[in-house]
């Protein structure tokens, strides 16, 4: 059955069956469970990949059906975690390939606890914890993938340290941090799109294929139909923070992270404490009775002066109804505190 089952992969000259045994003692880790998160993970769910390790901080809500692949309306109407649920599917999909789900923000303790590791793919909707990604990336020598896709926009690189620039060095010269979903919206066949250089590239490494990589920045725009593929192998910098000749790797610090942000998609903003700990939930639950709308083993969800309240075992909290930062950060010292 294994070996029917990958049969049609391992005809492709460029996997083999050397290339499928070597992507089943593979380690991928999947930061951000949303749009990306979810194709890539089923990509090399049922590519074979050995283990995959999904990332997440937030849950499904009914306006990430359209282009989320993995979920449904059971897990928007729960409030399922997207670790979670992602998990709850793949294991359906391939029982052999191992999964670790993680509810939480991405920082450097989390990546240290998912080493030793493969590969990184970058399925994220924030900046800050891209560049996380890249100093972490940096500081051990792994190979990670950037994704990004807006409206029908998308772009994608693969960074491999030592040898391409990283994306601290690029973010001085190509724009990478503009528009979000929130402002102009995504359509789902750019994030298929994305997804597909992103995993290609993801299975070339994993395979031992690096003479197939692309070493170019990729960028379209699938509703104007432009394409450009950029050689920036000239924009590695000796003297960069994050992969120059004495990193330091500042993205790494969690005081250098931002508090609070907008969230891409909906009129919320999310807060996380200023010094990580962890809550109990039942005792919100009991402090707030009257304003309980919903929980499960993950989270709460509260209604206070007009605004939906979802908080996390680790403080971080989501204030729907509210799109100003001040203001979220002032409601969280007021009903949650930290």
């Amino acid at each position: 059955m294994e070996d029917d089952r990958y049969s049609r992969q391992v005809l492709f000259p460029g996997i083999g069956k050397e290339g499928q045994k070597r992507l089943r003692e593979k380690h991928v880790v999947v930061v951000g469970a949303g749009a990306l998160g979810s194709a890539a993970a089923e990509t090399f769910v049922r590519a074979g990949v050995g283990k995959i390790t999904i990332i997440d901080r937030d849950f499904v809500e009914w306006s990430n059906l359209h282009r989320q692949q993995l979920y449904t309306e059971r897990d928007a109407e729960e409030k399922l975690p997207k670790a979670e649920a992602a998990k709850r599917h793949l294991e359906t999909i391939n029982s052999h390939t191992e999964i670790d789900a993680i509810t939480g923000e991405a920082d450097a303790g989390v990546f240290e606890n998912v080493l030793p590791a493969s590969l990184f793919i970058d399925a994220l909707d924030n900046f800050d914890t891209r560049m996380l990604i890249n100093d972490f990336c940096q500081k051990h020598e792994l190979p990670w993938i950037h994704g990004a896709c807006v409206g029908s926009y998308g772009i994608t690189f693969t960074v491999l340290p030592g040898e391409t620039p990283c994306l601290h060095c690029l973010m001085e010269t190509i724009p990478l941090d503009g528009e979000t979903c929130d402002t102009a919206g995504i359509i789902a066949p750019t994030v298929q799109m994305v997804s597909s250089h992103q995993t290609a590239e993801a299975l070339k490494i994993l395979t031992g294929n690096f003479d197939a990589l692309r070493h170019k920045l990729i960028s379209f725009d699938l509703w104007t139909n432009e394409s450009s593929a950029i050689n920036v192998r000239s924009l590695k910098k000796e003297d960069c923070l994050s992969c120059g000749a004495a990193p330091t790797y500042p993205y790494l610090a969690y005081e250098n992270r931002t508090k609070t942000e907008v969230l891409c998609g909906r009129d919320a903003v999310q807060v996380r404490p200023a010094k990580k700990q962890v809550l109990s939930l039942p005792e919100l639950k009991n402090r707030y009775s009257n304003a309980v709308k919903q929980e499960n083993n993950f989270l709460l969800v509260l209604h206070l002066e007009d605004k939906r309240f979802v908080i996390f075992k680790d403080g971080r909290t989501i204030i729907h109804g509210e799109n100003d930062k001040t203001k979220a950060r002032a409601l969280y010292q007021k009903y949650i505190g930290g």
